[in-house]
């Protein structure tokens, strides 16, 4: 063989070698698990497929199996008010559905009675489609008690009152039952009622009920044009047309009023929603839409509190989101009246929250967890919205963090005094890292609950640890140990973990795209390769079996179906997808004053990438992406060398940035992957002559007894007796200890008190009213506060000892439902004319006067002697609705803890 003839033999050989190696990786999994797989064009989980044909086609056989896998086994309760009161936690009625041509009439339940106890199991086969069912409940007991005594009391001793009663309701844990019960009254479906007044009330509802919704879109083609947006092309062609389907979805969400609407099913402008998806990856590409859409959510020159958990604002206090996405914008644009609008409303903002929502004790703020709102979810049954305003909460907490560290940047750029704010992030950051870290888990704890003690709950949640990262609230070691530690499941990173029992996926046993999408972009900043590769797969194998950006999904079964809430193209949902490209394989972060890359590709993502018409202040760029690795290798612009891959805010025209990676692993520590798991369920404590006792828990292997926030004892037993201290107070929980040393929530805080340690001083002494006619209140009367209305309120005290003593205020406010709205009431509370802080009177049930329960309580030094409480209305306790701020005091409760 000659020269020639080796040369053509060795240059075919290296061309088949390379097409047959270009085609192998073609077929390679990008992803593989037992779960699913991810390949350059398609997404394969079982026996369902989904293809990319082309960057502007999508074709998926996804098909929910919830319809053939539909139990016959039902499990319910009723519900007065939509609250849990009919049966203990844990008991519920059972029921196997063997129908008879299609129906079924449930015999006559007597609330309050369990019904189907000896039913243990569920039938092997499973239900059959459109199956009615009518149930029957005998509310003659409870009708008869009011008859009797005015009032219902129920099994845990909480009394409904005639005048409250708005209807009895239905909960369970099939569709279209749910076991949220404080949105049963939103739910007319599913309210009973007794048209012959009978006392027997019923409801028809339909169960397995097949209908074509339950079933995702097979085909997705693009309609709209997307010519003016920023266009990515590269060899993983399922990526390129999830990222085409998610600009469309993008526009499909701008309101006509040019702001963004949260989703298909939500057309309003959330704050959190908004936030959130504005920081991810909305300001790079539509600024002057979110800058619309952030303008919608400010009100009396503050940021607004979305409707929450008991009124709103200050028992959810994470609208400093608001100002995540406003310095995003800011750096995106460098508008200077946008920076110093938005440094007015954020500081306001602060102030208020400053007075309103710090917990002086430890320098964190107060309030419900970040975007985790709905308090059955992801906190005990227990917690009502005052212990969740008490509560201090890992996400929230790293938002308020950022918050400050903005504060400060704004108010340099602007020449005003900025070490204030350095110094509170300081604080915050310092709290966090000391009293939300779990060291035996090596990642955050979700947060710290309780009353008079508060005590570290143990879970991951997953935004609050991606936060920790992106936002440096964690050192360097930390970020490492939370990214080798979070855990991980199957189907993607969920909400929290382990899962809450007897409560239906939505934010418990779920996984949120956007969440996915944060922990995916703080994986990437620290260079974790084989979580970013794990974490991606899972955000895209969603959005291209569904052809969607859902809102959530089961996290056991990965399926949109079965949660409680869910809606197509979220926009959350959409902007994390989004931030794949931005965020992640191109390693975006805007600074004031230039625009930095530091790209992120995991080796099976490897290959081409090209971002074009991508607009940054004045210029237009075109973006290339070679290789894989986090280490470049190469950059050049416009052709020539660069040292760094950074394009400055005061470049114009058009240019191209080349990047290409150095094909490094990156770091490989593997990701924590998971099964699904649960805690036990958490045990329902009384409190009898010295002793607590509850209900056994199945399953349980043990039991902690807590005193004063600490474990102080275990115990096999389901009662535990305790000293009754000679004067001052001592506070008890309960928590079930399950396999493999799970542990369940702690129960609800018991006080055990001396005889001479609480004292009640009746709210008539400063007056009375018979404002909403209301009843069950303690004494001879009660006074209404309101806007306009007399302050201060005074009342007198006498500490028998020197000490540390709890003050707190038994309320009522019917101003609206436990969950939702915004008219918790507020009023700041001095002690001899020095101001002890904020006191909050979330709602308790819309109507619902005579539903009385405790405020937040401070805990204060009182010398021997006289003293003087008062509440005032101030500036700084103006609540969301600005208009109502109402509620009925019945009593001030001063509790003797201990000596100082």
């Amino acid at each position: 063989m000659n020269r020639s003839s080796v040369y053509f033999a060795l240059i075919c050989w290296m061309f088949f070698t390379c097409c047959k190696s270009s085609t192998s990786n073609k077929n390679e999994a990008m992803y593989t698990s037992d779960a699913f797989q991810l390949f350059h064009n398609r997404v394969v989980q079982g026996n369902f497929v989904a293809e990319a044909l082309s960057p502007t086609h999508l074709r998926s056989s996804y098909q929910s199996p919830a319809n053939q896998t539909f139990s016959r086994l039902l499990e319910y309760k009723f519900s007065l008010n939509g609250k849990d009161n009919e049966l203990p936690m844990g008991v519920n009625h059972r029921l196997v559905l063997q129908p008879e041509q299609g129906k079924i009439e449930t015999p006559v339940v007597v609330f309050g009675k369990a019904t189907g106890q000896n039913i243990t199991k569920a039938p092997d086969d499973f239900l059959e489609p459109n199956v009615e069912v009518t149930f029957r409940v005998d509310l003659r007991p409870v009708l008869q008690a009011f008859e009797k005594e005015g009032y219902y009391t129920a099994f845990n001793g909480e009394k409904l009152y005639e005048t409250d009663f708005k209807g009895v309701f239905i909960a369970g844990g099939s569709e279209p039952l749910t076991w949220d019960f404080e949105n049963l009254p939103n739910r007319q479906h599913l309210q009973l009622t007794d048209s012959d007044k009978d006392g027997i009330y019923t409801v028809t509802l339909t169960f397995n009920a097949y209908n074509p919704e339950n079933f995702t879109a097979s085909e997705w083609k693009l309609e709209r044009d997307l010519s003016k947006l920023p266009q990515y092309s590269s060899d993983q062609v399922l990526l390129d047309a999830l990222y085409n389907m998610s600009l469309e979805e993008m526009l499909l969400d701008i309101r006509p009023d040019s702001t963004f609407m949260a989703g298909e099913k939500w057309d309003g402008v959330w704050t959190r929603d908004i936030s959130y998806s504005i920081l991810l990856s909305l300001a790079a590409i539509e600024p002057q839409l979110c800058l619309n859409s952030l303008r919608r959510k400010v009100k009396d020159g503050r940021i607004v509190q979305d409707t929450g958990t008991g009124g709103s604002w200050p028992i959810s206090s994470d609208r400093t989101t608001w100002a995540l996405a406003a310095w995003e914008v800011y750096k995106v644009t460098g508008d200077k009246e946008w920076l110093r609008e938005a440094y007015s409303i954020i500081k306001k903002t602060a102030e208020e929250d400053l007075a309103t929502v710090v917990d002086h004790g430890t320098g964190l703020f107060r309030g419900e967890s970040s975007f985790l709102d709905w308090r059955k979810q992801t906190y005990p049954a227990w917690m009502e919205p005052v212990d969740i305003y008490l509560s201090l909460n890992l996400g929230t907490n790293v938002v308020h963090y950022q918050t400050y560290q903005i504060l400060a940047q704004m108010a340099e750029l602007l020449e005003e005094p900025a070490n204030v704010y350095r110094q509170t992030a300081e604080h915050i950051n310092k709290g966090i890292n000391q009293l939300l870290w779990v060291p035996e888990k090596k990642y955050y704890g979700q947060f710290l609950y309780g009353r008079q003690n508060l005590t570290l709950s143990p879970r991951s949640e997953a935004l609050g640890e991606a936060l920790a990262i992106l936002f440096n609230v964690a050192n360097k070691e930390r970020k490492e140990e939370v990214l080798a530690n979070s855990p991980q499941t199957p189907f993607g990173t969920p909400s929290i973990y382990p899962y809450i029992p007897e409560i239906p996926p939505y934010h418990n046993n779920s996984m949120w795209p956007f969440v996915q999408a944060y922990w995916t972009w703080a994986a990437a900043q620290e260079g974790h390769t084989q979580v970013v590769s794990q974490s991606m797969a899972a955000l895209y194998r969603a959005a291209a079996l569904f052809l969607t950006n859902k809102e959530n999904l089961v996290a056991e079964t990965g399926d949109y179906k079965g949660t409680e809430i869910n809606s197509d193209r979220q926009l959350w949902s959409v902007a994390g997808n989004l931030a794949m490209v931005y965020r992640v394989f191109f390693g975006m972060q805007y600074e004031q004053n230039k625009l930095v890359f530091n790209p992120v590709v995991p080796e099976s993502y490897a290959g081409n990438k090209k971002l074009q018409n991508f607009p940054y202040r004045n210029a237009t760029l075109t973006l290339e992406l070679e290789g894989y690795g986090t280490k470049l290798e190469k950059i050049y612009l416009d052709g020539k060398s660069l040292a760094k891959a950074e394009i400055p805010a005061n470049l114009t025209g058009h240019h191209t940035l080349k990047m290409v990676l150095a094909n490094d692993k990156g770091v490989t520590t593997a990701p924590n992957l998971v099964q699904n798991a649960f805690s036990p369920i958490t045990p329902v404590v009384t409190y009898t002559n010295g002793t607590l006792n509850w209900s056994p828990v199945k399953g349980a292997a043990s039991y902690n007894v807590y005193r004063n926030g600490k474990a102080v004892s275990k115990v096999t037993t389901n009662s535990f007796k305790v000293a009754v201290p000679a004067k001052g107070t001592e506070e008890y929980q309960i928590s079930t200890i399950g396999s493999e040393n799970s542990e369940s929530f702690l129960s609800e805080p018991v006080l055990v008190t001396a005889p001479t340690s609480v004292q009640l001083i009746e709210s008539e002494v400063a007056g009375n009213s018979k404002a909403h006619n209301a009843a069950g209140f303690t004494g001879s009367g009660y006074i209404q506060i309101a806007k306009g209305s007399p302050t201060p309120i005074s009342w007198k005290v006498s500490a028998p000892q020197d000490g540390l003593y709890s003050v707190d205020f038994r309320y009522a406010n019917g101003n609206g439902p436990i969950n939702t709205d915004n008219k918790a009431a507020i009023r700041t509370l001095t002690l001899d004319k020095q101001r002890v802080g904020a006191v909050v009177f979330p709602q308790r049930g819309f109507e619902e006067w005579s539903n009385w329960g405790y405020s937040n309580h401070w805990q204060v030094y009182l010398t021997k002697g006289e003293h003087t409480f008062s509440l005032s209305f101030e500036p700084s306790d103006e609540n969301m609705n600005g208009e109502i701020n109402e509620a009925l005091l019945d009593h001030l409760r001063l509790i003797y803890i201990k000596e100082k």
